[in-house]
């Protein structure tokens, strides 16, 4: 494996999610901060729905969960946050699932490789800035000039091929 590509997202069993949480937190302030933006309570509320687990997560499912706490949430308010935290690179929309997960690095402009597991729902991210490379590379050949790259790849991960 190559230093460029980062992988976040399949726990072992050492890793310590509250920390991982909090990272993700301290992290999403920082942007915040550095963009001149506000991250409100309801941002940070649906931030920490989205980071609970390294599961993707549906927008009316997060917005069930907000129902617990907030008085009558709505459809457009969630979708306003999602928006702005998509936007600040805080996190990622997997088209395949329509669902969202936290960014395992915020705040950095970068493609992602997504790797979906079809058994437990849990999401790795890969950021291989040589596959990125390559893929824009080739595009310019054609005279394609990419705007957006995500891909997403289903499988079984380490645990799910093990049960």
């Amino acid at each position: 494996m190559s230093d460029n590509i980062i992988i976040q997202g399949f726990e072992s069993a050492e890793h310590d999610h509250r920390h991982c949480v909090a990272d993700a937190l301290s992290e999403a302030e920082r942007v915040c901060t550095q963009r001149g933006e506000r991250f409100t309570p309801l941002r940070r509320t649906v931030f920490e729905l989205l980071w609970s687990s390294h599961k993707p997560v549906k927008a009316y499912d997060l917005l069930a969960q907000l129902a617990l706490t907030h008085d009558r949430p709505a459809p457009p308010t969630v979708y306003r946050a999602l928006d702005f935290l998509q936007e600040a690179g805080l996190v990622h929309k997997l088209e395949s699932l329509n669902a969202y997960i936290g960014c395992g690095e915020p705040g950095r402009r970068h493609q992602g490789q997504f790797l979906i597991c079809e058994r437990c729902g849990v999401v790795a991210e890969l950021d291989d800035e040589a596959l990125t490379s390559r893929i824009d590379a080739n595009a310019r050949k054609i005279g394609f000039k990419v705007s957006d790259e995500t891909i997403e790849i289903t499988g079984l991960c380490r645990q799910c091929q093990v049960s």
